[in-house]
This record gives structure tokens, C-alpha cells and sequence, in this order.
């Protein structure tokens, strides 16, 4: 390991360099080239990566580094078939790095686990697919199944597998958004009628301010950091709320500007930069509302006005409930809990009241807390006090992770699904959905670990990997009857087997699709509400893998047998049968196949934007939350005598998600480790500790679990005092799985109570070559 501090910006050369070594490190040089180039290009495909959407430019590349890594990692020529499995068991495996799993390359053939040998050997696909069907149909319920997403998947995988899970008799789709934006859902649907960002890709373009909350855009959406950078350029203020100093969130240097690149110039991709602490976005909002409160009513003293009365009383309600709870949280709350000063939130009042039209955009900093909900209510009711949404330039925006997590929940992967949707699929197929609640990914866990659910599908993802608890969460999957991952590469899910488990490989987002009809392509939603389609790239002819929506299919046909109101092989065999039903069934999909043709897909379209208020009123909801009394709970800093940190876990630059492509964290200045914990200086020096120094961290929570990873060496950083950070999912041990958002049952996993001590004994450290 080495801590060197980075001095670069964001992208530039740093970036052309991580993506070539990525690039000799796939085995596949001269086919990844020509796979980059068409990323996320007309008649390409769409990045596998993250949601961020763009413009469609000709002769521009439409890559970041980040997305190089995702394509090079899928299109490798590394493959894991039965001589693998034959040599390795499962319990070897399961010792074994994140990284390494992963690295061995793509899952090459159907594979069933032995539990008498610990291995996994080959099977038949429909020898798969029967297995799937016999324990499927022998359970006592339909609710004893859970059907899991990854926001990877296509909408035509995503919607024939609602369709597969709702014909079978269950709405249990526990799903990867349940663990990053559920809150975020359940905020603007509550608040504005629809559960989706406002703006589009042109609205940053006309946009005088941009706020951004609790991201980094730098590792986690790169793309983004073009889009800044130009906004910064034409004099819009880019204001971040964000607890680390991130290069992204700094300055910028695009590769695609020869000018920048020859003469090592960047452009600041941020104008002002606060650094609130972890879960003080809430009350730093509720401060800027104070202050422009103040001021709106000393101009309503003399006729005048700050806030947008008009679009007020036109299109809002509970305005005045709101404003009383304003006025009534004092400072000292919301400078001690934001970490910020009134003198910092008058600066970024200033900034917001001077601009006609302002974004507010925010990620998982903002999601994954306990009050996460109240923090984006808290974003909404700023812009509409000053009809910031349904106007050119402004609006609302969060930022998705997986490219295709808000297109799933669009077509139906909803554990709580909207009446209309189970009435489109009765009209148009003839049977009735159930209706009842089904399970997301907290309440999925908790039925496996006690022997509630039986048999556990997922449709991509790495669950075990991806969820809080870790221990907890690998032995609910062991717990299983059958456990079935539809997967392109080798995970923490697989070797943590059900007592019956299935590891069925399917294609990439980079790979040629060949059905009957021919081949195929499928589509995406980014975070725009943009629908585009992707079509592969590599051949796979003499490959076993299938694609997802033929698997899904296999699985249905089987399980369900001929007496079926859908033509499951229809749909495999082609998938504009598949665009033609949801077309039926999901709002704004008329014309799909037609409109899927032209360049960049075609806009959703938005209700709130359009100032339609999908509300029980009608209208926009001013809601009117108190400050949480602490981030983290009470009791758990009742627990101990030592000083209690707030800890998040993040990403490095090396990884999307759980997928770790290396062991570097360029942009933090972190190489060749991830165990790493991050600290404030002065946090370091009052523990008695140095850089370098090794720690533990245990969790404080309510329940007797011990929580705790060892052997973390300390890494100075510009975090506020009190707050640390680590990777996950090294890290995800120490987050409860009961420790979730309010309405939202996200995991808090940017607000965990701990306490690091020294290791006692030095760790063996594995390597993964």
C-alpha cells in the first residue's frame, strides 16, 4: 500500500492511462477498442455502467474511464466453465477477494452446486430450468420466493420477469434501488405524484445555479463531470454539499479537449464547496430556507416578495406548516447538526436567491440515512417555494446508480405496485395479479434468515456483496432451498450457495444477441427519463450463455407450463413481442418499437415537470419535518465511554458498485489496498493514532450482534471531525440490517455509530495476484 497525495484534476491523462491498462487487462485489446467506440453511440450499446445521460453529439466519444472499465471487465475473453469449478471449491472461493472472484472472467456454462463435494459442476439448461420449476412449485406459497433485480438488467428483462413473478403469484421483488434511491422514490411521489427527476440532459445548459448534494461524481457518474465543467465555463454557479473534498467535485480535464490536455489545464467543476457532516444535508437545507425566509418576509413588509407566490398558490399546499417548523428550528440545531455556520449557508443563500433557474441534484450521501426521505422532502420544498420545477433549467434530479435502475422500476419491478399497472396487465392478458405488498430487499433478508422464503432468483446483482450485515446476509442465502443467480461473472452470491443452487450465465451489454428472429437489441432509462436502445458488439457464437430474457422465459415455461395467458418462447424468441405487451401495459411506451429507432430513443416525459401533480390534492406538498434529534441513534453513544464516528461507506475509483476493478483509489490518493479507513487529522491525533496505523471498528447498535473488521490501516483526509469513511462492501459488516430509512427501509449506509480502537494483533493480510 501507498498513500501519495493526487495533485491532478479529475480525467485527463490519468484517465487515458487507467483506461488503456484496463484495456491490455481484458485480453481482448483490438475487439475492446472497437467496443468503446461505440458506447453509447447510435446502434451501440449503452454503457454498462452508470444512468447519467447526454446528448447525442456526432463524432464524440461517449465514454468515461469508469464506463472503459465496466466494458473491458464484461468483454474479456477469460472464461469460468467445469474445469474451474472442477479445481476449485466453493468454500476456497468463498476466502478468496472480491477482485479475484470477479477477475477470473466470464461464467462460461450452466452450473449446479454439489454440496456433498462443495463444488459446482455443469448441468443442462432445461435441466436448470426443471429444477428451478420443481422447487418453485412445491412451495406451500408464491411468497415463499423472492425474485431480486440489478438495476443492469434491460427493460424487457425487467418486465418479463415481473410478468414470470406476478403470473407465478407473488409481488416479493426485492431490488438493488431498495438499497440507493428507494427514498428518493418514496419522497417525490409523495410530494410531487411521480418518483423520478425532473429535468433533462438540456436543462443543465440553461441552468444559473447547480446544487449538488451528497455525490461524486468524479468516480461514481464521470459523465457528469463534462456537463459541470461546461455549466462552470458559461458562468453558472455549481455549488456541492458534500462531506469529503472529492477531485471531481474540484476541477475538471475533459480528454476529448486537445487544448486542455497539452497544456495539463482543467476547469473547476464546482464554484463554491461546503462540506456539511455526514446526514447534516437536511438541516444545511432547512438553514438556506431560514435565511430566505427572513428575507422574504422583511420584502413582504414592503410589498414585495422572495419566494414564487404565484406558482405558490397555484401549484403548492402545506406552505405555511411548513414555514412555521422553520421558524421554529433554531440555529444552534442546524449548525451544530449541518456542521456548516450560518455565515457559510448565508453564502449559498445568496447564490441560490440570485439565480432564475436552479437544479438540485443529489445521490446516495443524501439516500441511505435513517431521515433520508425528510432531507429530499426538505430539497423539494426549496424549489417550490421559488417554482424551481416545470420550468426550463431547473428542477429536481437525482442521480441513479445502475444504468438501468429507474427503467426496471418504470416496467414493473415494484414491490409495492401501483393499481393502474395490475389493471393493465389483467386487461391485456386476462388474470389477476396479486395484490398484495410483496417484499423489498430488507424484509427479503430478514424472511430467508428465518426460514420464511425458500427459494431466492436474481436477475444480475451481487446481493451478498451489495447488502448491509454481510455475515447476516450470507447465511439467509445458505439458508435457502435454492438459491439461482443469472449472472455474466463470478460473485460473493455464488459462493454462498443455497442448499440447491444455480449459477446460469447470461450475456452482457456488450455482447450480440441472436434469437430466432435474428438479433436483437434491447433498452434502457437513464436518469433523464430518456429510453434508448442497445445492441451488442462481440459475437458470441459457440458461447453457452443466454441472454436474460431467454433465461427468464426458460424459467416461466417450465414453471408454469402450456396453461399460460403468455407466449413465453414468442418473447425470447423476439423482443420486439416483448416491447409490443408493454406498450399494453406501462404509460407512455406508445409506438415503442418505432420510436426506439431514432437517434438517442425518445423522452419518457414527466408529469411534474409538465406541472401535472399526480397528488391525492392535485397539488404540489410543502411537508413540514422536524431536524432528526440525532444521526445516529441515542442509545448506541450511551454504549460507550470512547468517542463515538459517523461512518460512511463509498466507493473507490477502482470499482462500480460491488464490481472492484483494482485495488487504486487515484483521485484519494489510496494505491495497492482497500482496507483503508478515512479520518480527520485532528480525529487521528486525539485518538493516539498516526497514518498508517491499524485499527478496528466496531459497530454500536441495540441489538447483541458484534460488528466489527480488523486489521484497517488510517488514512488522513479532509472529511469533517467526527466523520470517517470506508469502502464497501469491505465495509458493509458493519451496517445492521435493521438500521434503515424511515418509509423507505433503505439501509443507513452513511450513518453508522462506531468506535475504532487499535488492532491488538496484526491481521494476515490476503493477497489476490
Amino acid at each position: 500500500m501507498s498513500i501519495k497525495e493526487y495533485t491532478g484534476s479529475a480525467g485527463g491523462w490519468g484517465a487515458l492511462k487507467s483506461t488503456a491498462h484496463h484495456l491490455f487487462k481484458s485480453h481482448n485489446v483490438a475487439k475492446n477498442i472497437s467496443n468503446l467506440l461505440r458506447t453509447n453511440q447510435d446502434h451501440g450499446f449503452d454503457c454498462p455502467g452508470c444512468a447519467w445521460g447526454e446528448k447525442h453529439v456526432p463524432g464524440r466519444f461517449r465514454f468515461c474511464e469508469n464506463g472503459a472499465k465496466a466494458v473491458n471487465w464484461e468483454a474479456t475473453t477469460r472464461r469460468v466453465g467445469a474445469a474451474f469449478f472442477e479445481q476449485y471449491s466453493v468454500s476456497w472461493l468463498n476466502k478468496q477477494s472480491d477482485y479475484f472472484l470477479e477477475y477470473q472472467g466470464r461464467l462460461a456454462e450452466p452450473m449446479r452446486y454439489n454440496a456433498e463435494t462443495d463444488h459446482y459442476e455443469p448441468i443442462s439448461w432445461d435441466d436448470a430450468f426443471a429444477l428451478v420449476a420443481m422447487h418453485l412449485n412445491q412451495l406451500e406459497h408464491p411468497n415463499q420466493a423472492e425474485f431480486y433485480t440489478s438495476g443492469r438488467a434491460s427493460n424487457e428483462a425487467a418486465f418479463l420477469y415481473q410478468l414470470f413473478a406476478r403470473r407465478f403469484g407473488t409481488n416479493n421483488f426485492p431490488d438493488c434501488s431498495n438499497m440507493c434511491h428507494e427514498a428518493t422514490s418514496v419522497a417525490l411521489a409523495r410530494t410531487i405524484g411521480i418518483g423520478k427527476g425532473t429535468v433533462t440532459i438540456d436543462d443543465f445548459e440553461e441552468a444559473d445555479a447547480i446544487f449538488l448534494f451528497g455525490q461524486n461524481p468524479g468516480t461514481n457518474h464521470p459523465r457528469m463531470l463534462e456537463t459541470l465543467a461546461s455549466a462552470y465555463k458559461r458562468g453558472a454557479r455549481v455549488v456541492a454539499f458534500n462531506n469529503l473534498k472529492e477531485r471531481g467535485l474540484e476541477r475538471f480535464t475533459n480528454p476529448q479537449n486537445p487544448f486542455e490536455m497539452l497544456s495539463n489545464g482543467s476547469t473547476p467543476t464546482t464554484s463554491d464547496y461546503f462540506m456539511p457532516k455526514l446526514g447534516g444535508d437536511m438541516a444545511a437545507v432547512r438553514g438556506l430556507v431560514k435565511i430566505l425566509l427572513a428575507r422574504h418576509e422583511k420584502a413582504q413588509a414592503c410589498g414585495e416578495s422572495v419566494f414564487d407566490l404565484a406558482f405558490i398558490a397555484q401549484h403548492t399546499e402545506g406552505m405555511e406548516a411548513y414555514l412555521d417548523i422553520v421558524r421554529a428550528t433554531p440555529w444552534e440545531q442546524i449548525e451544530q447538526q449541518s456542521g456548516l455556520s450560518q455565515a457559510e449557508l448565508t453564502q449559498a443563500a445568496d447564490i441560490y436567491q440570485n439565480a432564475q433557474r436552479v437544479i438540485v441534484t443529489w445521490a446516495m450521501g443524501v439516500t441511505q440515512h435513517k431521515h433520508s426521505v425528510a432531507t429530499i422532502q426538505e430539497l423539494v420544498n426549496l424549489q417550490l417555494l421559488f417554482g424551481q420545477v416545470g420550468k426550463d433549467g431547473a428542477g429536481l434530479c437525482p442521480v441513479r446508480g445502475h444504468s438501468n435502475v429507474q427503467g426496471d422500476r418504470t416496467v414493473g419491478i415494484n414491490e409495492k405496485p401501483p393499481a393502474a399497472l395490475l389493471e393493465n396487465i389483467e386487461k391485456a392478458l386476462g388474470f389477476a395479479p396479486p395484490k398484495a405488498h410483496g417484499h423489498n430487499v430488507v424484509n427479503a433478508l430478514q424472511a430467508m434468515s428465518r426460514g420464511e422464503s425458500k427459494v431466492f432468483i436474481g436477475l444480475g446483482g451481487n446481493l451478498v456483496a451489495a447488502a448491509p450485515d454481510t455475515a447476516l446476509v450470507a447465511k439467509a442465502m445458505r439458508n435457502c432451498e435454492l438459491t439461482v443467480n443469472i449472472a455474466t461473472k463470478l460473485n460473493r452470491s455464488h459462493v454462498n450457495p443455497g442448499k440447491d443452487s444455480l449459477i446460469l450465465p447470461c450475456l452482457g451489454r456488450t455482447d450480440i444477441d441472436i434469437q430466432a428472429a435474428g438479433p436483437q437489441k434491447v433498452t434502457v432509462e437513464d436518469s433523464f427519463s430518456m429510453v434508448h436502445a442497445s445492441s451488442g458488439r462481440v459475437d458470441m457464437t459457440g458461447e453457452l450463455m443466454r441472454s436474460e430474457p431467454a433465461i427468464i422465459a426458460g424459467m416461466a415455461k417450465a414453471t408454469l407450463g402450456d396453461n399460460n395467458p403468455v407466449d413465453w418462447q414468442s418473447m425470447a424468441d423476439n423482443y420486439d413481442n416483448i416491447r409490443d405487451l408493454i406498450e399494453q401495459i406501462i404509460p407512455g411506451f406508445d409506438q415503442f418499437n418505432q420510436r426506439i429507432a431514432g437517434p438517442g430513443g425518445f423522452y419518457l416525459g414527466n408529469s411534474a415537470r409538465e406541472l401535472n401533480w399526480k397528488t391525492a390534492s392535485g397539488k404540489a406538498q410543502l411537508t413540514n419535518n422536524a431536524l432528526p434529534t440525532s444521526i445516529i441513534p441515542v442509545e448506541a453513544e450511551q454504549m460507550t465511554k470512547k468517542p463515538v464516528f459517523v461512518l460512511q461507506t463509498m466507493r473507490s475509483h477502482d470499482q462500480y458498485n460491488t464490481t472492484v476493478y483494482g485495488f487504486d483509489d487515484r483521485y484519494r490518493g489510496v494505491f495497492g489496498e482497500r482496507n483503508v479507513v478515512f479520518m480527520n487529522a485532528k480525529d487521528i491525533e486525539q485518538q493516539g493514532l498516526q497514518a498508517g496505523d491499524l485499527v478496528d471498528i466496531e459497530t454500536l447498535w441495540t441489538d447483541a450482534v458484534k460488528r466489527q473488521i480488523v486489521g484497517f490501516k488510517v488514512v488522513a483526509f479532509d472529511i469533517p471531525k467526527g466523520n470517517v469513511a470506508a469502502y464497501f462492501p469491505e465495509a458493509n459488516a458493519l451496517i445492521p440490517l435493521s438500521s434503515k430509512g424511515d418509509l423507505s427501509d433503505t439501509p443507513t449506509s452513511k450513518s453508522i455509530a462506531v468506535v475504532i480502537t487499535p488492532t491488538q494483533v496484526a491481521p494476515l493480510l490476503a493477497t489476490a495476484q
